[in-house]
């Protein structure tokens, strides 16, 4: 049997280069702004990956497992939990980026998967000055992928600030039934919150912006406004959003794109070993799915007809020139069909004839046309 599990997936061909291209243009635009790289382990003590945050829902979600030492250990989940340990000793604001594999163990969909790409900036030590920053990573991120985006964002301490005035006390679990609001009807998010006699906070969520600037909290929203128009970067307030982990305690975002319901890319600030911090998260599952990207690099075929060295002299030629290059040993035709379904742009022939005149037979496999060059 060699099918994938279900939610994990195999990419090649055009989707795999699409994906390479667009990682490329992500770390191009993480380091431009300063960011690092880190690496972590995939697997990390069970103890470790669930954390503080064991009563969030994506702790249930954990790929659990053991080794033969009989330690409990699990998958990682996100990026975040791991700056714990990397940020120990670091000089501040210490701004990392990663990207790579991250696991959970969910209910699948055609844009939820059990093994996804996540693409993370971090800064350790930041300020909402910093939160700025990292929302002008998403725009410059998005712009050079040409896909139109909107940037929701909301306060964690604002939410508890409305809830303390209607004097709830179970605020996280009232929290985590508001981060359902974009994935379940209303009326059930209403029937849940009414368990904790917190359903007025509906009505008031849907209140003008306006309406939230008595709350002292509402300035941290304000002055990330204030900083974002510096960067040139239009945000949205939305009051509901509330982002699902419990370690967000300021301003959290949301990235959404028409096409699809789900985030394509998500964040917020947090506090580790003391000291304030702020990232946001690309999916690049998603984003694959949206961006169109052409392939810059046109590929070249040199087909040897009987006459190898000549065919690897010229090969190393175009190569060293910076040139995409393969080189095919057989029939013309079995050549030309492997070029035509591998979108190579352009085959050239080396045989006697070539070789002797210095000059090469080059098929133009768009137009099918054909000239002699020489290379």
């Amino acid at each position: 049997m060699t099918d994938t599990v279900k939610g994990f997936n195999d990419y090649t061909g055009k989707d795999a280069v699409k994906r390479a291209e667009i990682k490329k243009i992500l770390v191009e635009t993480f380091e431009k702004y300063g960011f690092e790289p880190a690496e972590t382990p995939v697997i990390e003590y069970e103890e470790f990956v669930k954390g503080d945050n064991q009563q969030d829902e994506v702790i249930s979600d954990i790929f659990k497992l053991q080794d033969r030492g009989k330690r409990k250990l699990a998958l990682r989940y996100e990026f975040t939990f791991q700056l714990k340990r990397l940020m120990k000793n670091k000089k501040l604001p210490y701004k990392r980026y990663q990207i790579g594999p991250v696991f959970r163990d969910e209910p699948t969909s055609a844009n939820r998967f059990r093994q996804i790409t996540q693409c993370d900036v971090d800064i350790m030590g930041s300020t909402i000055k910093d939160e700025a920053e990292v929302l002008s990573v998403v725009k410059q991120v998005f712009d050079k992928l040409n896909i139109k985006f909107t940037i929701y964002v909301n306060n964690r301490k604002l939410l508890n600030e409305i809830l303390g005035e209607l004097g709830r006390q179970n605020k996280e679990q009232i929290i985590k039934e508001l981060d359902k609001l974009d994935k379940l009807p209303e009326k059930i998010i209403k029937d849940n919150l009414k368990k904790y006699s917190a359903d007025k906070i509906l009505n008031i969520l849907k209140k003008p912006e306006s309406y939230f600037k008595k709350y002292k909290s509402y300035s941290e929203i304000a002055e990330l406004k204030k900083y974002c128009k510096y960067y040139n970067i239009d945000i949205k307030f939305q009051p509901s959003l509330a982002r699902g982990l419990s370690y967000y305690n300021g301003n959290v975002f949301e990235v959404k794109t028409k096409g699809i319901k789900e985030t394509i890319c998500a964040g917020g600030s947090f506090i580790f070993n003391n000291i304030q911090s702020t990232g946001v998260a690309f999916g690049l599952d998603r984003i694959a799915g949206l961006a169109e990207i052409n392939d810059k690099d046109e590929k070249i075929m040199i087909l040897s007809i009987n006459q190898d060295k000549e065919a690897i002299k010229l090969v190393q030629k175009l190569r060293k020139s910076g040139k995409s290059v393969i080189v095919y040993y057989g029939k013309p035709s079995k050549a030309l069909e492997y070029a035509n379904s591998t979108g190579i742009a352009k085959v050239i022939f080396v045989g006697k004839e070539e070789i002797k005149k210095k000059k090469f037979k080059v098929k133009d496999m768009k137009t099918g046309r054909q000239k002699l060059e020489k290379i």
